[in-house]
């Protein structure tokens, strides 16, 4: 018998969803940073063996919108509930389990076998790890926990044997040789983006859209032009840099990181534009495939 079916991946921003997603798929889908609000869409992963598939979803961190964007976000966070077989709920030792109660109470009325996974035990100790373990509990009676530690790979087998166990019979969804539901474009953008958070800092991260212009591909190599979209002129003079170094190590830092990832060499063309207050733009948002419905 052939088991297939979906397993979505939810909770605030920063407890290691994307970390997580990756170690279950084996495959760097979802970029994962320090910085919160990391993902902006809803990404699927794909794992296939003979007799199963497993379609991950990784989700943007369930937050209070303050602009459109974040609605989109929360958007993605929330349609995750309604299609979920199997609902992975990340949280870790930091938050305090009542951060988004409304959230939390959509879960708590799920059908579905939930599994809340406490992440970061690493940075505990068992007394407190118990008690919370004893607040999760009367929160969501439900669900079955577990601690784990994503970035030591601690108690991430049981998650997945788990997650095997409670499949439900079905063919597969995605033919077996496709490993996400994401073109190659998008990977693009995301690494772009990592490679923009983690080099500079505030607001601007925030603030840009990634959007590829070109993707030649050829048999050894490829081709590829993104732009940059930032809502100010003053970040446009930021991502660029003095004498234009910012965006120099940018585009040198993700040539690396897509040669890498797609096996082939990379010529990659970086333009900086400013598209004022897209994050507030339905037009805009729209355009770079963002779900406001």
């Amino acid at each position: 018998m052939h088991k297939a079916g979906f397993v979505n991946i939810v909770g605030n921003p920063n407890v290691g969803k994307s970390t997580l997603m990756n170690l279950l798929v084996g495959e760097r889908i979802s970029i994962a940073t320090f910085k919160a609000q990391t993902t902006r869409h809803r990404i699927m992963g794909i794992l296939n063996t003979e007799d199963m598939q497993i379609v991950f979803s990784d989700t943007p961190g369930v937050l209070k919108p303050n602009y459109k964007l974040q609605k989109s976000m929360l958007n993605f966070s929330e349609s995750a509930l309604s299609d979920a077989d199997v609902l992975l709920y990340v949280t870790d030792v930091v938050e305090k389990p009542d951060k988004n109660a409304n959230f939390i109470e959509k879960v708590r009325k799920m059908q579905v076998p939930v599994l809340l996974l406490i992440n970061k035990i690493d940075l505990s100790n068992q007394e407190a790890l118990v008690k919370l373990v004893e607040e999760w509990h009367k929160l969501l009676p439900q669900a079955e926990i577990i601690p784990i530690s994503a970035t030591f790979r601690f108690n991430i087998d049981t998650v997945m044997k788990r997650i095997k166990e409670l499949l439900p019979d079905s063919p597969p969804y995605f033919g077996k040789d496709q490993w996400t539901d994401k073109p190659a474009r998008f990977f693009v953008t995301e690494i772009i983006r990592e490679k923009i958070l983690l080099y500079y800092d505030k607001e601007i991260p925030y603030s840009v859209e990634v959007v590829v212009e070109q993707f030649k591909e050829e048999q050894k190599s490829i081709h590829i032009n993104v732009v940059i979209y930032v809502e100010r002129d003053s970040q446009k003079g930021i991502i660029i840099g003095k004498q234009g170094k910012a965006l120099k190590k940018v585009a040198s830092e993700a040539r690396i990181s897509l040669e890498c990832f797609f096996g082939k060499s990379i010529y990659l063309e970086t333009f900086v534009k400013v598209d004022k207050d897209w994050r507030n733009s339905d037009k805009e948002l729209k355009n770079f495939g963002y779900n406001l419905d």
